[in-house]
């Protein structure tokens, strides 16, 4: 099976919804942000191993935090990921913290401020 097959893509959709329901619905552990999303997924075409992105809204202390406490429930989502979705594997689960959306919430803040008139930003530095 290639990387991008069209059955790699529809588990990798499938995972990563399953994923996003046991994130938001069934951990209770203080540590994880309720602002967390799961970005994309990337399950191995031979089923093995998988790297879910996660983004999460928050200060770098919140990030880490909801990162560490994916890490050590990531028994128990396995577990429940084996029990809704059917696959041959289930595969092994690396949550990887994806900053691209705060990346991209920065460069837009950027790109206004060089787009306000030169009045406005003359004002706010003063």
């Amino acid at each position: 099976m290639r990387k991008n097959s069209i059955k790699n893509t529809r588990i990798n959709g499938e995972v990563m919804r399953e994923l996003s329901n046991i994130i938001r619905g069934e951990i209770k552990d203080p540590r994880i942000n309720p602002l967390t999303s799961v970005v994309s997924v990337e399950v191995a075409p031979d089923l093995k191993s998988c790297k879910a992105y996660i983004s999460v809204l928050g200060d770098e202390k919140s990030q880490q935090d909801t990162i560490a406490g994916l890490k050590s429930a990531e028994g128990y989502i396995r577990r429940m990921l084996a029990k809704n979705v059917n696959l041959r594997n289930t595969p092994e689960i690396r949550f990887i913290l994806d900053q691209s959306i705060e990346y991209g919430v920065n460069m837009s803040k950027m790109i206004d401020e060089v787009n306000r008139p030169r009045s406005e930003r003359e004002e706010i530095t003063d």
